[in-house]
């Protein structure tokens, strides 16, 4: 049997690979992408992954052609990857619901394929390197944090667990996510100095204004739509990701 080649796709990253290192492969700002096969529909009806949380990743990671550390990507280029892998799997109109602000059950679909990149000034960005400056304006500390990855997310997901083993009542998500973002205070790169600042210095104010610049500097993609209501007045519905978001007729 002739070899037999899957069609392939060139999907740019938000952050252009600008934040990576210049060994990596990311950081030429694209990586190539094959169409999804039935195979990879097995990946979405598995048990396991689905139990574990870790389908969406297993079926990411099998449609990128492009050898990477998947654990290395930045969260946007990832969101960038999710909506690649499903306009190539099953086209870009995606149907859901979602709930007004008259607490009404509302069915709307988008173009997947016309989602846009987050605006980010990339004069802020060094490059080759993830990380930023902040002033906290209420304390006047200066920290420098960096951009979370894929593979932060999954410790800060396993480090919250923990905690909640330790004591249900918990509530640590915040606090946690901090830590892992901020790589120094005042000069101070120490971990321990970083968990001890985030745990009894960091005030409410600053965590906020730091949050909302983390914001501002990621590069994404921008997954809120404005409903087609003239009495709308929000910034915009986050559109939900689900098993559903791959294959319409899952039913899960």
């Amino acid at each position: 049997m002739a070899e037999l080649k899957l069609p392939t796709e060139i999907v740019t990253l938000p952050s252009k690979g600008l934040l990576y290192p210049k060994e990596s492969p990311l950081s030429k700002g694209e990586i190539e992408m094959k169409y999804m096969t039935a195979r990879e529909e097995d990946i979405l009806t598995n048990q396991n992954f689905i139990r574990q949380g870790t389908v969406i990743d297993k079926l990411l990671q099998a449609l990128i052609v492009t050898k990477i550390n998947y654990d290395e990507l930045l969260i946007g280029d990832k969101n960038a990857i999710l909506i690649a892998a499903r306009v190539l799997g099953y086209g870009a109109d995606y149907s859901f619901k979602y709930t007004d602000e008259r607490g009404q059950e509302i069915e709307t679909s988008v173009d997947l394929s016309s989602l846009e990149e987050k605006e980010v000034d990339e004069s802020l960005f060094k490059a080759g390197i993830n990380e930023f400056t902040f002033n906290l304006p209420k304390s006047g500390n200066v920290v420098t944090f960096r951009l979370l990855t894929h593979g932060d997310e999954k410790k800060i997901e396993q480090e919250i667990k923990g905690l909640k083993k330790i004591n249900p009542n918990n509530s640590s998500d915040i606090t946690t996510r901090m830590k892992y973002m901020i790589t120094s205070i005042n000069g101070d790169r120490e971990i321990k100095s970083i968990r001890e600042f985030v745990d009894t210095y960091l005030l409410a104010p600053d965590a906020r204004a730091l949050r909302e610049y983390y914001t501002k500097v990621q590069p994404d993609i921008n997954m809120k739509f404005i409903p087609e209501d003239e009495n709308y007045t929000g910034e915009g519905i986050a559109i939900p990701i689900s098993l559903n978001f791959f294959w319409p007729d899952a039913g899960l």
